[in-house]
């Protein structure tokens, strides 16, 4: 029997504002997005994400969904989207969407009824009112500030995220319904999954208790995030997907503290998948790298590796934090990548990350949008760093970003003319040329290697283990080791060395 596709596909999340741009107007587009497929493929990938195209007000991005059954204009339209789901098929691409349960916009038709019709309205029960002088608990917004905003008739509504972004109440059956039939619309156009946001959210613990001042993080037993409840939402869920032909998947988006409370979400009635975020926070070390595989795959049984999103520093900057060699972080994620590729489960890549991108730090005051920045006055970057358009061909700004010369939505910096697509793909040594190695390596490969890994010694500050016929070896420390016995070095993400492994790389072998 042929395993579902999720299981080990290679999945690449388009931020869409930022991917490629075909109107001109300097934001990412549906129809950019389709014009690139063939880079997609070539790239080998097995499936795209895209971020959220929904209409919105982009208070967040997009996060802030005010109609889940459209395209926002600044995207395109429901027939751009229906071309780019037939025209990713024709690609052998498959296509999965954001969906935003947790919350909705203010500008939702719901939440407009719910402010026109009054405290203790039926309209008011599909989000999170309360009454009172003062907020009603100590919850605070994921984006800094109080998580309550307080309208003229003296209610209290919720928005574990910015203002604009209330939080639906999900023990409201309307709430329920209407997702279900959000997920049919996606699945009857042909869609090939969801990616979940906040799945940890929806069901706040009843009564809203306040949070311990020693809650910090995602426990479970916090009482905003992972209660119980959410679980069934998922099981219905499943339920739906499983109605549909062609394996349609499901991932959360799932922030737990522990692999066992990430296990309670994939499992065999419930999401396919969820986001292994250990793995993308853990430091640039061997021990916490073999931490995080013994623990993923002890308890999860479809396990997945990212390394970057649109939420967090690109992992080319967090990983040469703290080195004195400016090459490092660069070195490191080549690095990353191949451990990654060379495990069990699918493996998420962010836009640009096959290009080596940088996070963009120097980012003007006036030209940043994320609320986060906005919400904390400043002291937080947020997450426009990693979110600024990829640079497709060209030496100066907009790098074949949009046509016509327009200025992309967020500024990129004049370096980047050196890691376009274009020049990349010309170089063989290049970033991008080693994605496509390794991808199309990893694709000949997976069908005959098992499902599970084992260790083999290795010296201090690295990692060796053995699938099958494979062998990965990752160098962590600062000096060179003896590479293990091998028959031959199938793909370096260094200077290929018969003999030895230098720091900062990682090897595939054939076994001996």
């Amino acid at each position: 029997m042929e395993s579902p596709w999720w299981r080990d596909a290679v999945v690449y999340e388009i931020y869409v504002r930022s991917f490629a741009d075909a109107s001109g107007d300097g934001v990412g587009d549906l129809e950019g997005i389709r014009s690139r497929l063939p880079y997609l493929a070539e790239l080998g990938v097995d499936a795209i994400w895209l971020t959220p195209f929904q209409p919105s007000p982009m208070a967040d991005g997009g996060y802030d969904v005010a109609d889940y059954r459209g395209v926002d204009p600044l995207f395109g339209t429901v027939a751009d989207f229906d071309a780019l789901v037939a025209d990713a098929h024709a690609h052998g691409l498959r296509l999965m969407v954001d969906v935003v349960p947790n919350h909705s916009s203010s500008a939702h038709p719901w939440f407009q009824a719910a402010l026109a019709a009054g405290p203790g309205s039926p309209e008011r029960d599909r989000y999170i009112f309360r009454d009172g002088e003062a907020p009603p608990n100590n919850w605070t917004s994921v984006f800094s500030g109080p998580a309550w905003t307080r309208l003229p008739d003296g209610q209290w509504y919720l928005h574990l995220f910015a203002p604009e972004q209330p939080d639906f109440n999900w023990r409201n059956q309307d709430v329920h319904q209407e997702f279900l039939d959000i997920l049919r619309f996606w699945l009857d156009r042909g869609v090939d999954g969801f990616r979940i946001d906040v799945a940890m959210g929806l069901y706040k613990e009843a009564g809203l208790p306040d949070v311990p001042p020693s809650d910090e993080g995602f426990q479970s037993r916090s009482p905003v995030w992972s209660r119980p409840e959410v679980h069934e939402v998922y099981r219905a869920w499943r339920k739906v997907l499983d109605s549909y032909p062609g394996d349609r998947a499901a991932v959360g988006e799932v922030w737990t503290d522990t692999a066992e409370d990430l296990a309670l979400y994939v499992r065999p009635d419930e999401l396919h998948q969820s986001f292994n975020f250990a793995w993308l926070e853990a430091p640039w070390s061997a021990t916490a790298f073999r931490k995080i595989i013994d623990d993923t795959l002890v308890a999860v049984t479809a396990p997945t590796w990212v390394l970057s999103n649109h939420d967090v520093v690109r992992h080319i900057t967090r990983y040469g934090e703290g080195s004195l060699d400016p090459e490092a972080g660069l070195a490191r994620g080549r690095a990353a990548l191949l451990a990654m590729l060379a495990l069990p489960g699918s493996a998420y890549l962010y836009q640009g990350e096959e290009l080596g991108l940088p996070e963009v730090k120097d980012i003007p005051p006036e030209a940043r949008q994320d609320p986060i920045f906005a919400r904390s006055k400043g002291e937080l970057a947020g997450r426009d760093g990693c979110r600024v358009p990829l640079p497709w061909s060209g030496a100066a700004e907009p790098f074949g970003f949009s046509p016509g010369g327009a200025r992309p939505w967020l500024p990129q910096p004049a370096g980047w003319a050196g890691l376009t697509a274009e020049r990349q793909a010309a170089d063989p040594r290049s970033t991008l040329s080693f994605y496509r190695r390794a991808l199309e390596l990893r694709r000949s490969l997976r069908a005959s290697l098992p499902e599970a890994i084992a260790w083999r010694d290795s010296p201090d500050d690295t990692l060796v283990f053995e699938r099958g016929q494979l062998i990965c070896a990752v160098n962590c420390g600062e000096a060179p080791v003896p590479l293990p016995p091998h028959r031959e070095i199938l793909l370096s993400s260094g200077t290929p060395d018969e003999t030895t492994l230098a720091p900062d790389t990682a090897v595939w072998l054939r076994s001996a």
